[in-house]
């Protein structure tokens, strides 16, 4: 005698019986830890998503102040600032880039905030010089401002 139910036999409701064979299935994202200011869109044709940073990280290292509002600043009027797609997105990377180093705990290490911060200078020099593709006259003279504010700091 086969002491193995046959799959015939077997009841209806099988995943109650046995949880592994459980299978869900679910009409949009999952996430199994914690998720903190995502953006998320499914089932859609387009999709257009915006997001802005209306100020500076709640804690900044004392002494980073005046450069965390300067940056807080700048990615305020980035989106109006008519930059190209490309230039916009590098000059978010490379201010968001400063923020966080300059919101680390203690000792806030001075080597990567000059180098944060030539990365955000960089990322403004060719819309300030006009060599960026598109660049309009107002994009150069807000990023030339951006560049000489980030200097005095």
């Amino acid at each position: 005698m086969n002491d193995r139910p046959d799959e015939n036999d077997a009841p209806e409701n099988a995943a109650a019986e046995n949880p592994a064979a459980q299978v869900n299935h679910y009409n949009g994202p999952v996430f199994h830890d914690t998720v903190s200011q995502g953006q998320f869109a499914w089932d859609n044709g387009t999709a257009t998503q915006n997001q802005q940073n209306n100020g500076t990280p709640g804690a900044v290292a004392p002494g980073y102040e005046e450069l965390a509002e300067r940056i807080g600043e700048l990615l305020r009027q980035l989106p109006g600032a008519g930059l190209g797609e490309r230039e916009r997105r590098d000059t978010q990377e490379a201010a968001e880039e400063v923020l966080a180093v300059i919101g680390q705990e203690e000792p806030v290490e001075e080597g990567r905030v000059r180098r944060a911060l030539t990365t955000l200078r960089g990322a403004l020099a060719p819309v300030a010089t006009g060599i960026a593709a598109g660049a309009t006259v107002g994009a150069q003279e807000w990023a030339l401002a951006a560049i000489t504010g980030l200097a005095g700091v």
